[in-house]
């Protein structure tokens, strides 16, 4: 082993690395020669010692770091990504030698995942699923917007073209954005987005409001707010004319728990919702 993977071996850096905010602007300079030399050591990486940059000062000001410690932190989080996909594609691999082949050959989903664009919350990762079993379309807080071309194009896409089965809007307890909404205090471009879960607490005024717990009324608007949203994906007219031919898909609402890990459904009744919606709603002509 060379003396600077020595080095790298016994430095301090090696410690874990939280991952907080990059500021807006970092100037480029060059990193350690010697701990990018021991970065690239065989010896080193072989038994996956990757000399860490030290970690900001507990009230996370960047400005407190050496710039060359800030480039290096910046190169390992980049270069930690593609070791990561090295690896997961050569499991994949190993395991099923024609799994890259099949998935070339194209998607066929069961499941359109409409979800919060937290970071928490990795769709495929939480339910099991595998690549290209889920289609994928996430925002902040998880809402189905009729003026979103976005969402209203992957509805369209994933149950006309895919022919997906089952619908699913997930919400998450402790979510900002519906924390967010439920504060009176003006957020910029933030506003308009958020308007519309302000609207779902306007719809269910007098049952949040009889909730006198502040943390369970938080959590009530967010299993309201994946209810008012199953609602708007009903409302389109892929849904509705998909589901009169073909009786799919199904949509359901569901939300995350970050204390256990678990699911929860909310049990959309889908099939009386969709009526009760087609009184005013109906685009199945």
């Amino acid at each position: 082993m060379s003396s600077a993977a020595r080095l790298a071996c016994r430095s301090p850096l090696l410690s874990s690395v939280a991952r907080p905010s990059i500021p807006q602007s970092i100037r480029a300079t060059r990193a350690a020669p010697a701990l990018l030399a021991a970065a690239r050591s065989p010896a080193v990486r072989s038994f996956n010692f990757i000399p860490q940059a030290p970690k900001p000062s507990k009230s996370g000001d960047w400005r407190t770091m050496a710039e060359e410690d800030i480039t290096r932190y910046l190169k390992q989080s980049h270069d930690r990504v593609f070791e990561n996909n090295r690896a997961w594609a050569e499991e994949k691999k190993a395991k099923d030698p024609e799994f890259f082949a099949k998935l070339a050959a194209g998607q066929t989903p069961e499941y359109l995942w409409i979800g919060c664009s937290d970071s928490r919350i990795p769709a495929e990762q939480i339910t099991g699923l595998e690549p290209g079993e889920a289609f994928i379309h996430r925002n902040i807080a998880n809402l189905v917007c009729n003026v979103d071309l976005n969402v209203m194009s992957v509805i369209n896409y994933a149950v006309r073209h895919l022919q997906v089965k089952h619908i699913v809007v997930c919400g998450h307890y402790g979510c900002g954005g519906v924390k967010a909404a439920m504060t009176a205090k003006d957020l910029g471009l933030l506003n308009p987005w958020l308007r519309n879960i302000r609207d779902v607490y306007r719809l269910h005024e007098d049952e949040l409001d009889a909730i006198a717990d502040e943390a369970a009324r938080y959590d009530r608007l967010v299993e309201l707010n994946v209810m008012e949203q199953c609602r708007n994906v009903i409302k389109t007219a892929a849904v509705q004319k998909s589901f009169a031919q073909n009786h799919f898909p199904i949509v359901h609402g569901w939300v995350f728990g970050f204390q256990d890990g678990r699911l929860k459904d909310l049990n959309i009744d889908f099939e009386s919702m969709l009526k009760s919606i087609q009184k005013i709603y109906n685009l199945t002509e």
